[in-house]
């Protein structure tokens, strides 16, 4: 099947992708536009996990201040090279999590950083929730781990549900932006600021 180029300037719109991609993407999918999607975003996570590895000497702190003056955030998010840093994709998204760490108040930016004995008094929590209740210490293992990870998804800024488009968290959201971008970033921190 012959793809147009009609299609691949409408994938392209839709996700960013470079025009060779775009038209791989629709010849993988025999034209279907939201497969192509999906392939683009696989591919796209793919290569920023390959990036990761990569120095992020460069960025910017961003500041964000909601409308009524009374809640905002600093972000400090770190990319390869200054001329990403001062690309409009890049500042939208320093503003997207500035917002995001604003309303949704995290308090660790990834898993790593939450501390070993807070960890193991969330757990030593659910498992005095499970005891008596009849079941083999391997299901009440997975319970607990299920458990520790919606934990996450409240306390941990990569694990949150982005505030715009729950369907994702902030850490792909960050890893959609490495791919578009095509270098490795980080949110090194933030803090929060509420009166009140």
């Amino acid at each position: 099947m012959g793809i147009d180029a009609k299609q691949v300037a409408q994938l392209r719109a839709t996700t960013g992708a470079g025009m060779m991609d775009a038209k791989q993407a629709l010849e993988e999918t025999a034209g279907d536009i939201e497969k192509a999607i999906d392939v683009l975003r696989k591919k796209g996570v793919a290569k920023a996990e390959k990036k990761a590895e990569r120095a992020t000497r460069e960025g910017r702190v961003y500041a964000y201040l909601h409308a009524n003056g009374k809640l905002g955030a600093l972000v400090e998010i770190s990319s390869e090279t200054d001329f990403v840093a001062r690309n409009e994709k890049f500042l939208t998204f320093c503003h997207d999590v500035a917002m995001h760490v604003s309303a949704l108040d995290p308090q660790y930016v990834t898993r790593e950083e939450v501390p070993t004995d807070l960890l193991e008094k969330e757990k030593e929590i659910y498992r005095a929730e499970m005891q008596g209740q009849n079941k083999p210490a391997e299901v009440i293992e997975k319970i607990i781990e299920g458990k520790i990870n919606k934990w996450y998804s409240e306390v941990v800024l990569l694990d949150q549900p982005f505030v715009k488009d729950e369907d994702k968290t902030v850490g792909d959201l960050l890893k959609e932006h490495i791919a578009g971008l095509g270098e490795n970033m980080q949110i090194r921190r933030f803090a929060r600021f509420q009166i009140g």
